[in-house]
């Protein structure tokens, strides 16, 4: 049971940022920084878990959670979105600078507020939120499930229906594949990729936080997410950029992460010192589909590439 609840847990926060990625390359914005916006997210997601009182509603402690995760996240891709978009910059080195920005930032603003609240005696980049995490737990039987397993179920579906039966998913996909074309028919190019970069940050910034409160009751921010953000951006390109497919890519992925947490202790591999190697799977995973299915990948024909105006 506790090989599926680690599964389900890194499926949700693989999916959720994937979709994510998803958005923002469909309208033709590559992503490179969900690492970091997942660091936006989970800092402010974990501030409110430490925060709020243990006697705050469940529902309130919730709702708040996400909704900060959230807003933290897409406050984020902004820096993305007015970089790309507006200044036309190379989006590839501006979402490496997000991420290398975002891990030292939180480090530096949570050593400074336990430092703050501690006298001096506490410069540790930890938040602990061991109590409020509870509220987030649901048994079924002996398997433990969380909340933020069920709004990765409603993300999903809710992804899949507006990118292929709605007008703004029809309008986001054309940005992606011929911006030109679709400026020519009255759609502004410019509000639908600034939609799907945000709901990129909206997204990296609640998986932000699954990543760091779903499983644990506190989180040391000086490792960031380790590396989640780009196995999302794995996840979505072997999904092809298609809700569905993503969706079965994280199971995959989160099976092999989860054989890294829930059975690193193997006697015989410790033995022979090789019980690290489990941390390693899903990277390695990730290496070997990638450079198996990338050929065959289509992408966006127009992610990456600044839209001007004036170019027909």
């Amino acid at each position: 049971m506790l090989f599926l609840q680690y599964t389900l847990i890194y499926a949700s926060v693989l999916i959720m940022v994937a979709l994510g990625g998803m958005f923002s390359e469909r309208s033709g914005v590559v992503n490179i920084g969900l690492e970091g916006i997942m660091v936006g997210g989970a800092l402010g997601g974990a501030f409110v878990l430490f925060i709020l009182p243990t006697t705050t509603p469940p529902i309130v402690l919730i709702l708040v959670t996400v909704l900060v995760s959230a807003l933290t996240g897409m406050v984020m891709s902004l820096l993305l979105a007015v970089a790309a978009i507006n200044f036309k910059a190379d989006q590839t080195l501006v979402g490496t600078a997000m991420n290398m920005l975002a891990t030292a930032s939180a480090t530096v603003l949570v050593k400074a507020y336990n430092n703050s609240i501690s006298g001096g005696d506490n410069v540790s980049a930890i938040i602990e939120y061991i109590e409020n995490r509870k509220v987030f737990l649901l048994k079924v039987g002996s398997l433990e499930l969380n909340v933020y397993m069920f709004f990765t179920v409603i993300v999903l579906i809710a992804s899949a229906i507006i990118l292929s039966r709605t007008r703004f998913g029809l309008r986001l996909c054309s940005c992606g594949e011929h911006p030109q074309a679709a400026d020519s028919v009255g759609i502004n190019v410019y509000k639908m990729r600034y939609s799907g970069v945000l709901i990129s940050g909206g997204l990296g910034g609640l998986g932000g936080i699954i990543y760091v409160s779903a499983a644990n009751s506190q989180w040391n921010f000086i490792y960031g997410v380790a590396g989640a953000g780009f196995l999302a951006l794995a996840v979505m390109i072997f999904g092809q950029w298609n809700p569905i497919r993503i969706a079965l890519a994280a199971i995959i992925f989160g099976f092999f992460r989860a054989i890294a947490d829930a059975y690193m202790g193997f006697d015989v591999l410790v033995q022979l010192g090789s019980g690290e190697m489990y941390k390693m799977l899903p990277y390695i995973i990730s290496l070997v589909v990638l450079a198996f299915s990338s050929k065959k990948s289509r992408a966006p024909k127009a992610e990456g590439i600044p839209y001007d105006k004036g170019t027909r």
